[in-house]
């Protein structure tokens, strides 16, 4: 039986927040192997990094998400009763809903409105000395995302909404003020939430069914409906995600500022190229830095044997720059994904495993759709200026941000090639 090499801190927490990104990586590194173990929060917990150990992570119905992360971080991105929190058929039949909103038609819909919220933006932007790029974005895509969804807000609800969902991701990966501050406004917005669905069940499911009837109609194994609470819960849970997406549209810009080559390329439509560098600013740049699962049963893996309870976090970030799997890794270079393997577990920039059968974030498809739609609009539709800023990004903050986020000044509309 081999030895799983052990941190020698009585606790790694504030590690843990000190290094943030590359905790997990950098002390697999040190310790020659892809799985130590430590205490965070004084629970013991198993780190693991690479392509192997998330095809074991990933095993379908070997982890739970249920008290795998900080309660405080599960109240901000999932919350209690959600699809992630679920596991067996209950899962799968949850998952099932999200994924049947995330089929063509449905996708196609939602970038058309959030193009036509661009456009609507843009026009107010070339009256402005001055913009910010990731508040800006998080405005247009809760707008797109509650009209895709069948929600009517004016422009005051949704600079409010939009504020209300960008704090739970901001504050998710941090503790104190930052925290705090998101979960009293997430419990603003999770009576708005209940609110809609109330509305919802009140009145004839509409044909066809948007998505706030589809979460408010749901019904659970057995035929059951969900409570109000759960419903409102998986609602947000719809809207948060697409409103996170103005995370990788701040990136792409950054990308596009750093590597300009590409802007004439996207511009002219080179084949493929806005998919490989969208998949590429989201291996490159921080997310998330790691998923955590609570095992269900016993099991062995790597002559390393695992029991029931046991709390293991899988390196995402790690991964997603293991010079094993991606060669270069530091490099910004779309045109790796040329002959990438398409393999769900070496990259995992939303988290990994199979969408089918597993956890893994039924959303992605709808973030690369918007994200080669930002690129379109970034390179073919405006033309705008980066004035000096602190472009820089603290892998120690979770979630990381560009420092700035992102200012753009005489920013002008441009019509299409």
């Amino acid at each position: 039986m081999n030895r799983i090499p052990r941190d020698t801190a009585v606790d790694s927490s504030t590690a843990f927040l000190r290094n943030g990104y590359n905790f997990i990586s950098d002390r697999c590194r040190d310790f020659g192997s892809d799985i130590f173990q430590t205490r965070i929060m004084l629970r013991p917990v198993y780190c693991i990094t690479g392509e192997d150990a998330a095809r074991m992570f990933y095993v379908p119905g070997r982890f739970t998400r249920n008290h795998a992360m900080p309660p405080t971080t599960l109240s901000l991105l999932q919350d209690r009763g959600s699809s992630l929190t679920l596991t067996g058929e209950a899962h799968a039949r949850r998952k099932e809903m999200f994924m049947a909103l995330m089929g063509p038609a449905r996708l196609e819909q939602l970038v058309t409105i959030f193009e036509e919220e661009w456009q609507a933006r843009l026009a107010r932007w070339q009256t402005m000395p001055a913009v910010v790029l990731q508040t800006e974005a998080e405005y247009i895509l809760c707008r797109s995302a509650c009209r895709w969804a069948g929600i009517t807000l004016d422009d005051g609800q949704a600079n409010q909404r939009a504020t209300e969902l960008a704090a739970m991701v901001e504050g998710a990966g941090s503790i104190g003020p930052r925290n705090w501050k998101a979960q009293l406004l997430r419990q603003r917005t999770e009576q708005w939430a209940r609110d809609l669905i109330r509305q919802a069940r009140s009145h004839p499911r509409a044909d066809p069914a948007t998505p706030l009837d589809v979460i408010a109609h749901h019904t659970a194994l057995h035929g059951h409906g969900v409570d109000y609470r759960t419903a409102a819960v998986e609602l947000l849970n719809l809207l948060r995600p697409i409103v996170a997406i103005a995370r990788y549209i701040t990136y792409s810009a950054l990308a596009l500022h750093h590597h300009p080559e590409y802007r004439d390329r996207l511009r002219q439509g080179e084949e493929d190229l806005a998919e490989q560098f969208a998949n590429e600013v989201r291996r490159f740049y921080p997310f998330f830095p790691a998923v955590g699962g609570i095992a269900l049963e016993d099991f062995e893996w790597r002559g390393h044997s695992f029991h029931k309870g046991d709390w293991l976090l899988l390196d995402l970030h790690g991964t997603n720059h293991d010079p094993r799997l991606w060669q270069q890794p530091e490099r910004f270079y779309p045109e790796r994904f040329k002959d990438w393997d398409r393999s769900p577990y070496n990259f995992m920039p939303q988290g990994g495993g199979e969408y089918s059968h597993g956890h893994r974030c039924a959303g992605e498809w709808l973030t690369m759709e918007v994200m080669r739609s930002a690129l379109h609009l970034l390179t073919s539709h405006m033309t705008y200026q980066v004035p000096r800023q602190n472009l820089s990004i603290r892998l120690s903050r979770m979630p990381a941000m560009v420092q700035s986020r992102f200012v753009m000044t005489e920013i002008r509309s441009a019509n299409p090639p």
